[in-house]
């Protein structure tokens, strides 16, 4: 996990303009139409789509925004879309996971094939990364209103497994099947998360210079620009000089 924060904040500010919160609603939108096409547009019955409701308050987005996206889903005229995934290499041998949901595979395959060959990445085969990566619940809190010390006991006994700082948010993982369970413990501690998702989080990381790794972000940057593109995973590590000169632009 280490650097997983890092990471989060600097593409929390990098997101604070007006194009990229509008890709942001985007891909959350998509989910929230999934989650409410697979169980019902009601959030109290269909699990996903509470949480990608949750989710969807932690971004800030209006409930306008929300309900449309709900009404859209179970009508009649609602797009389709499928859930599929990509795996590969960036430059400098760095594993990346993509997941996305997209309504023409064949654009999305086009497009990232794109990216792929024009950083020097190269693309592998479905399952190619599975031993790399492990699905954890990852939970992103604000670190206010209470004392972490005070509620890190009783996270724990809900299958929290690590915690991690970095400014003024505390990101919480835990098991694949503990994660229904923390997210209900820290509703009856009254405590939100801005994001609370399954991630794919790395085995082992791969440390590089900060020049190499930059390329490497441009590269993991401009899949995560792709409107088809939900999730990227990579197992770079984020180290202190990296974040600082990835904060610094």
């Amino acid at each position: 996990m280490s650097g997983h924060n890092k990471w989060s904040t600097i593409k929390r500010k990098k997101g604070a303009n007006d194009a990229k919160r509008g890709k942001i609603f985007t891909k959350i939108i998509k989910e929230i139409i999934i989650a409410s096409k697979e169980g019902g547009g009601d959030p109290e019955t269909n699990s996903r789509l509470r949480l990608a409701v949750q989710n969807a308050k932690g971004a800030n987005m209006p409930k306008d925004n929300i309900e449309r996206a709900i009404k859209k889903a179970v009508g009649s005229e609602s797009d389709n879309y499928i859930e599929t995934s990509f795996e590969g290499y960036a430059p400098h041998g760095v594993a990346v996971f993509a997941e996305c949901l997209t309504d023409n595979n064949n654009r999305t395959v086009a497009s990232i094939r794109s990216v792929f060959n024009k950083f020097g990445g190269k693309l592998g085969t479905n399952g190619s990364l599975s031993s790399l990566f492990e699905r954890k619940g990852v939970f992103t809190i604000r670190n206010e209103g209470f004392n972490p010390e005070d509620i890190e006991l009783e996270l724990i006994d809900a299958g929290a497994q690590d915690f991690e700082t970095f400014e003024d948010r505390i990101t919480v993982t835990c098991a694949k099947e503990d994660f229904g369970s923390l997210n209900r413990k820290l509703n009856e501690l009254g405590i939100e998360p801005e994001e609370a998702l399954l991630k794919r989080i790395p085995n082992n990381t791969k440390q590089l210079d900060v020049d190499s790794a930059r390329k490497v972000m441009k590269f993991i940057e401009t899949l995560e620009d792709d409107d088809d593109i939900q999730n990227v995973y990579h197992n770079l590590e984020i180290t202190d000089e990296l974040a600082e000169a990835l904060d610094q632009g």
